[in-house]
């Protein structure tokens, strides 16, 4: 009976033994199915954030471009308005100069005086500029030659007179100046 009871318990032994295997395997399935979960869902979520910052980095690129372009329409309807403008400072910078002549100032020509220094400190907050090189080296870039002046009126190559002032909006020439240069 010694031996049956023996062989019993190793038989008992043995099937706890192969339970324990058996459920340490399916474990391990458990455990390798995880893991491969994990794996795939790190995947993915690394997919998603790089897909997210894609999609942000565009979007801020858009917004950059959208930004910009609103700026430079912006700026290109001010040229337009201010090139609608300057003919009529032309015409007042001429009033005052027919009206210079005379002995005293009449009430016409200092309103005349005050508008056109009104619509130039205008003109001049919006970032407008005169062009003014008299005197100095023609830059074809600021000014159009339309004139061409004596030597005895200055160095050669240079500005003599201002026949149209010319004007610019920061590095935007809006107008070239029309000016009479000294031939070479």
């Amino acid at each position: 009976m010694k031996e049956q009871d023996l062989d019993h318990r190793e038989d008992m032994q043995a099937e706890d033994l192969e339970g324990v295997a058996s459920q340490s395997n399916e474990d391990n399935q458990v455990q390798s199915l995880q893991d491969e979960a994990l794996q795939k869902a790190l995947q993915e979520r690394d997919e998603y954030l790089l897909l997210a910052q894609k999609v942000q980095a565009e979007f801020e690129n858009y917004r950059r471009r959208n930004q910009k372009i609103r700026a430079e329409a912006f700026d290109d309807g001010a040229i337009a308005f201010i090139r609608t403008v300057l003919p009529v400072c032309d015409d007042l910078e001429r009033a005052i100069q027919a009206a210079e002549g005379e002995s005293e100032e009449s009430p016409l020509h200092t309103g005349v005086k005050l508008v056109y220094r009104k619509l130039m400190d205008a003109l001049n907050k919006r970032g407008v500029e005169e062009i003014d090189r008299l005197g100095e080296k023609f830059d074809p870039y600021l000014e159009e030659a339309v004139a061409q002046g004596n030597p005895d009126e200055g160095e050669p190559g240079t500005v003599s007179a201002v026949i149209q002032k010319g004007y610019k909006l920061n590095d935007y020439v809006i107008r070239h100046a029309m000016v009479k240069v000294v031939a070479e």
